[in-house]
């Protein structure tokens, strides 16, 4: 095992070279410049479309999902470990500033958004059984052509590893363990395997039941449970803030002050407070991985720009607000000077401010969070698959990623946390690099669709959605 994880590790250090952390920067940059910021002016009607008042039902529409279960399912693959046990991570690793590395990569994720998701809608393509599809491997190979099938290629297969369950259940099952089983002696600190394993094929077997519906059936589940624990994560997370909050001016300070100069943990190398930062942000809200383009490819619009402008309050959510929560509970609480790692520091957090059952709380929300995360990652998986080999095998990719929900239970983290980032940083290569080429297409489509929306002609839509 040790010799796999230092494997990984090398692995993962390669591809999170600076020429990927230029690439997903500079490129959200890029696509801010590229687009003269229009898309910020339509926030408002962002949310318009989130709401469903221009939803259309009408048979010459594309599309299985709603706009709203488009932007949920996509949600439901960010908001979970990597706003909960991925800042942790990342203030253990990198310090207080790493928080505001995340945040940049948040701000110019709102940008790459609505390029990947305009793109995952104009340029869906057919698999083999007829059904349209979307994705980043599809915008290569309508967008691009045969020539750069490889770039699809490379998505796929780092997609297929990149959405494997083992992260999210292995800092489940270790959640569950330290909060109810060691306590109830069902398992011991030494002795856990049997607990580990036997709640791993618990959870298989539930998710298979969920996953099995593919995207609409798991959209319906994001659809009602990511905005709930996204609410009851607010309430909680507020009373912990203002239980401390004569900290939390200090904590912003702190978060600036030291993603200048790296002081808190990583001794003044101001590149590795960057790096970790640019790595968990990523990790949260997925900007220019293409995985959202998965989600946001099965919405029934006709439109690119719609989903753009859905797919872009992503990075707002998940970590511009629900990452910043997390750490600030993190630091105002003093516990990131402890020993405690990943989901475990977060827990201590919220027990010093909710003893004896802060602990629960945390629970419930990775319970609910980390089981959508794992339906989400199997749609992707499966379409990566079915890219590559046909789609009668998706099947065959959902059992296999059932029986990974069991070995995720008792794999190390090192380990994991390794892979994650290594086939992450895979996606990004493909992904980027096809989205900057077709970017013009993204601001042709873009400016022609707000000069309708400007001039009213979709006031026909609106009423048609009101009466529908």
């Amino acid at each position: 095992m040790e010799s796999v994880e230092v494997a990984l590790a090398a692995f993962a250090d390669f591809m999170w070279g600076p020429p990927l952390v230029v690439l997903l920067v500079g490129g959200g940059l890029f696509f801010m410049v590229h687009s003269r910021l229009m898309h910020f002016r339509y926030l408002g009607h962002s949310f318009d479309l989130l709401r469903g008042k221009y939803n259309k039902t009408s048979a010459d529409v594309a599309g299985d999902i709603t706009h709203y279960r488009a932007l949920a399912t996509a949600l439901a693959g960010t908001i979970g470990l990597g706003n909960i046990t991925g800042v942790a991570i990342a203030i253990t690793v990198g310090g207080p500033g790493a928080v505001f590395w995340m945040w940049v990569t948040a701000v110019v994720g709102i940008s790459t958004k609505f390029y990947t998701a305009s793109l995952a809608i104009l340029y869906r393509g057919y698999d083999d059984s007829g059904k349209l599809q979307g994705g980043p491997m599809y915008v290569i190979q309508e967008g691009l052509g045969r020539k750069w099938l490889p770039l699809a290629w490379m998505f796929a297969v780092a997609g297929m590893f990149g959405t494997l369950p083992v992260f999210q259940i292995n800092q489940l099952v270790q959640l569950v363990r330290d909060v109810v089983a060691i306590p109830a002696g069902i398992a011991t600190a030494e002795d856990h395997l049997g607990f580990d394993l036997s709640l791993g094929v618990v959870l298989s077997m539930l998710l298979f039941s969920i996953a099995v519906g593919k995207v609409k059936r798991v959209s319906a589940v994001a659809g009602k449970l990511v905005p709930s624990m996204v609410v009851f994560y607010f309430l909680i997370t507020g009373f912990l803030l203002l239980s401390n909050i004569t900290e939390i001016p200090a904590m912003f300070a702190l978060i600036f002050t030291d993603a200048f100069s790296g002081e808190a943990v990583s001794g003044g190398v101001i590149g590795a407070v960057i790096l970790i930062g640019v790595q968990r942000g990523v990790f949260s809200n997925e900007a220019g991985l293409g995985t959202e383009s998965l989600a946001h490819g099965a919405a029934r619009t006709n439109e690119p720009t719609r989903e753009g402008l859905v797919a872009m309050v992503g990075p707002v959510i998940d970590t511009l607000i629900v990452c910043t929560c997390t750490a600030l509970a993190i630091l105002v609480t003093d516990v990131w000077q402890g020993d405690a790692i990943g989901v475990t520091l977060t827990s201590q957090a919220y027990e010093q401010v909710f003893p004896g059952f802060g602990a629960y709380l945390v629970l419930l929300m990775v319970l609910v969070l980390s089981t959508t995360t794992v339906l989400t990652y199997s749609y992707y998986g499966s379409k990566c698959m079915g890219f590559l080999f046909g789609s009668q095998f998706e099947k065959y990719y959902l059992w296999g990623y059932m029986a990974l929900v069991t070995a995720g239970a008792v794999a190390s983290l090192d380990a994991v946390i390794s892979l994650f980032d290594g086939v992450y940083a895979t996606m990004a290569i493909p992904t980027m690099i096809s989205t900057i080429i077709l970017a013009p297409k993204v601001r042709e489509v873009a400016r022609d669709y707000f000069r309708r929306l400007d001039a009213g002609e979709f006031a026909k839509d609106l009423a048609d959605s009101q009466l529908n």
